[in-house]
């Protein structure tokens, strides 16, 4: 089952907005990497540049911003008031709006990869990575 028709089954609100992929990723890094220089980014591969690929959650995995990591992460999105949220990716523009979200878990993501939460405010973000386990998954404020 994909993530739209398990949301949907929890009777979460899902619109497919395509195309904003590459519309959410900058506002994130505005409000989760705006004190990072553009070198400081450059040097932690926040872009993708010189063949390797570029992630916007090496942010956390670098240790530039404070967050919560693995089972602590999954309990603070779970515990987060969630209503409308914005559903991201790495390497893809697909996105989602969702609302009525408050019962949106972490466990949703089990099988989605490189995937950002952030709220419409971009207050808070949890992330869940393609090396999950080992990086991530990750869960931070503004």
């Amino acid at each position: 089952m994909d993530i739209e028709d398990i949301l949907k089954s929890k009777k979460v609100k899902v619109t497919e907005i395509p195309s904003w992929g590459t519309y959410l990723r900058k506002p994130w890094e505005l409000n989760f990497a705006n004190h990072l220089s553009f070198n400081d980014k450059k040097s932690i591969y926040l872009y993708d540049q010189d063949g390797a690929c570029g992630y916007l959650w090496h942010l956390f995995s670098y240790g530039k911003k404070s967050c919560k990591k693995d089972e602590q992460a999954q309990t603070a999105f779970n515990n987060e008031q969630k209503d409308k949220c914005y559903i991201f990716y790495q390497h893809s523009d697909h996105a989602l709006l969702i609302e009525n979200a408050r019962l949106f878990s972490a466990d949703d993501l089990i099988n989605e990869e490189d995937v950002y939460v952030v709220d419409k405010e971009f207050s808070w973000t949890y992330v869940k990575t393609h090396e999950t386990g080992w990086c991530g998954p990750y869960f931070s404020r503004k």
